[in-house]
């Protein structure tokens, strides 16, 4: 079945069954690499994306539920990395394996959007992504540094 979605600020098509997750339309049909899979059961967050700008986990949102509400990926943040979150994870040194931060910073960008300035208890409770690396603090410090931008 064909839908039609805006991704990343790009109107696309793809021919998949409704009940397909969206990270893997995005990984195989679009080839958006930067989201990931884990769990598969939306527990840990690797695989979030912003679905009319609101974080949602991916591996378990169909495409049938999409509809004309736009994507957006980490590639989407910015094309050059330019994204005030981007910015203070690489100033901040955030990433030790790197394969959660994708969906850490889409979180993270989701945040300050809705709270421009966040408390510590508000990065606490948005910041619900599992990082085995264990790399919490820093995640705080680079939110605090973007919001500061």
């Amino acid at each position: 079945m064909a839908f039609e979605l805006t991704v990343n600020r790009k109107r696309v098509t793809v021919d998949v069954e409704p009940e397909t997750p969206l990270l893997w339309v995005l990984r195989d049909s679009l080839g958006l690499t930067g989201t990931k899979y884990a769990c598969g059961t939306g527990d840990c967050g690797a695989c979030s994306v912003l679905l009319g700008g609101q974080p949602v986990h991916s591996c378990i949102t169909r495409i049938q539920t999409v509809r004309d509400r736009a994507v957006t990926t980490i590639e989407g943040l910015s094309a050059d990395g330019s994204h005030p979150v981007q910015e203070a994870w690489l100033a901040e040194s955030v990433a030790q394996c790197g394969y959660c931060q994708p969906g850490m910073m889409i979180q993270a960008a989701a945040l300050l959007k809705a709270k421009p300035v966040p408390s510590e208890s508000d990065i606490n409770a948005a910041m619900t992504n599992l990082c085995r690396c264990g790399t919490y603090d820093r995640v705080r410090r680079a939110i605090q540094r973007a919001a500061a931008h």
